[in-house]
């Protein structure tokens, strides 16, 4: 049983999300520890370790089992039922509406963004040979890949990180895809082959930063976790989530949307398809840099309806 005194963060169990939850909480104990208005005696914090319907599911592609939201329910569950007092998701794992009792209250600073191909033998994406076989669980990663090499094979692969790699290194695939992020906290980024343009395989929403989620009326965890938020992250993703919100997509939709500064402006591009790869649609925005996150949110809307309409 949790000290009555003690925080509990709620986590999934997979090796990646178990470090960067506790890379997150590491942080945010030094940050207590430095803030006058808490001292590191004072922060309790415990894990609490939640199996996920999307963890639970491994022989189907994300899309046929119930899509975005797989990977959160039952650790929102877990916060509504006041088991947990705060959760560390992945950002890109996150639905665009969230429940109403909750908020992500911090979002700290991301890492890269991009996708990586990790292709042992072949070293880039143009080196692959006609036909070669490129394991994805994404159908934006698919669609984006068979737009710049339609020659290719691209099939579905699920499993954590590791099993991708297994795979790979197997031969039952010739290249995966992953994000570098990922890679980058599980200390292997070693294996990366070829780090993919924005211009190739554009990001998912959010990709390469992490969704800090507590209950609204809990003051006391909410003013501990603002402690870690990073505004310019926090603009970004808001952009892009905005672009999700406007768009209404899910694991079954094909979408792809990355916010980033470039001197005083906000740069926003876009990326929608069909699930079957057909009308595909881009869109680039620059503007000045936001005055808010609700601001970028309201311009990653506008966007994402105009990428919706176009």
């Amino acid at each position: 049983m949790s000290r009555s005194n003690a925080l509990i963060y709620a986590t999934r169990r997979s090796p990646l999300a178990l470090i960067q939850c506790r890379t997150f909480v590491g942080r945010l104990r030094a940050l207590a520890a430095s803030s006058p208005g808490e001292a590191a005696a004072e922060l309790e914090l415990e894990e609490l370790q939640v199996v996920t319907s999307g963890d639970r599911i491994q022989d189907r592609p994300l899309s046929d089992v119930g899509g975005k939201g797989l990977f959160v329910k039952e650790i929102e569950e877990a916060l509504l039922d006041r088991r947990a007092d705060f959760a560390v998701h992945s950002m890109k794992d996150l639905p665009a509406e969230l429940p109403p009792e909750l908020v992500v209250t911090c979002i700290p600073e991301r890492q890269d963004a991009r996708d990586v191909l990790v292709a042992p033998s072949h070293g880039s994406i143009q080196a692959l040979p006609p036909g070669a076989r490129v394991g994805t669980a994404s159908l934006r990663r698919r669609i984006a890949l068979k737009q710049h090499r339609p020659d290719l094979r691209v099939e579905s692969v699920r499993g954590n990180v590791d099993t991708r790699l297994r795979k790979v290194d197997a031969g039952d695939y010739d290249a995966v895809v992953l994000a570098r992020a990922g890679l980058a906290r599980l200390g292997l980024e070693h294996r990366i082959s070829e780090v993919l343009s924005p211009d190739i395989c554009l990001p998912a929403v959010g990709q390469g930063a992490l969704a800090i989620e507590c209950r609204k009326d809990d003051m006391r965890t909410r003013t501990l976790l603002a402690l870690a938020h990073h505004l310019v992250t926090a603009t970004c993703v808001a952009a892009e989530r905005g672009v999700l919100a406007a768009v209404g997509g899910d694991c079954k939709t094909p979408l792809g949307a990355y916010a980033e500064p470039v001197g005083d402006f906000l740069r926003l591009r876009g990326f929608l398809a069909h699930p079957d790869g057909s009308s595909l649609r881009t869109l680039e925005r620059r503007v000045r840099w936001p005055a808010s996150e609700d601001e970028a949110h309201r311009i990653g809307r506008a966007a994402g309806l105009a990428l919706r309409e176009a």
